[in-house]
């Protein structure tokens, strides 16, 4: 009977299907938990799912690599994921154009202080190369932070570790800070969430509304395209 069991187990790994499957259904748990507990800010959804998944996996005892292997095939529904954020932001486009200055002026620093304090903070505390490398992109969307962290030589799981503790504490921490500071405007939430928290910062923002989605996806994918141009760049010129 074991021996069964384990012949189903390795024919179901050797297929995107075990991994595909077992992704869906921590997702659906994931949201069906977070509506049910209020949608807590310092809570998303995605954690959730990421905890039910990583607890799935060390009990089933199934190799974390094998599974990567599997679920591969949703890493290509990212970049169309990424790229439908677009219908939201031509939808306020106007709104937009009249704060272009703004936008130009506190992108660059923001996006280069995401980076830095991460990096400056890992390299304090004695971090690896590859480990500062897998640090530096955490700011980024997933589709273009993974190719950054190849061209800087860092490693792909820790970088989405650190992708998914970055989205959950920004969104978490802004919330925060912006009823301290009684900031209600939608274009600024929308915008600091997506240039902080990247999709996650993103999803939360489209829960105060359409604008402050709209401004979300507008931070987020200016802070990936900055940082593909410019952190490639910096990397070489210090050195790592």
């Amino acid at each position: 009977m074991s021996d069964g069991l384990a012949g189903l187990r390795a024919e179901l790994l050797s297929t995107p299907m075990l991994a595909i499957g077992l992704t869906l259904a921590a997702f659906l748990t994931g949201s069906r938990l977070f509506v049910r507990l209020g949608r807590p800010g310092w809570c998303p959804a995605v954690l959730i799912a990421a905890m039910m998944l990583a607890a799935t996996l060390a009990i089933t005892g199934i190799d974390y690599d094998d599974y990567r292997a599997g679920a591969g095939w949703l890493m290509l529904l990212l970049g169309p994921a990424t790229v439908a954020l677009g219908v939201p932001l031509y939808q306020q486009l106007p709104r937009i154009r009249e704060l272009w200055r703004p936008i130009l002026y506190t992108l660059p620093p923001a996006a280069m202080l995401a980076s830095l304090y991460s990096v400056g903070l890992a390299w304090l505390l004695g971090a690896s190369p590859d480990v500062l490398a897998s640090l530096a992109p955490k700011s980024v969307t997933a589709p273009i932070a993974i190719g950054i962290t190849e061209q800087l030589g860092g490693v792909i799981p820790l970088m989405m570790g650190g992708l998914l503790i970055t989205g959950v504490m920004a969104t978490a921490f802004v919330g925060l800070l912006s009823r301290q500071l009684g900031i209600r405007d939608e274009r600024i939430l929308g915008f600091v969430l997506g240039v902080n928290g990247h999709v996650i910062g993103t999803v939360r923002a489209f829960e105060h509304g359409a604008t402050a989605g709209a401004f979300a996806s507008l931070g987020m994918s200016l802070t990936g395209i900055f940082s593909a141009l410019f952190l490639p760049l910096a990397w070489r010129l210090v050195g790592l």
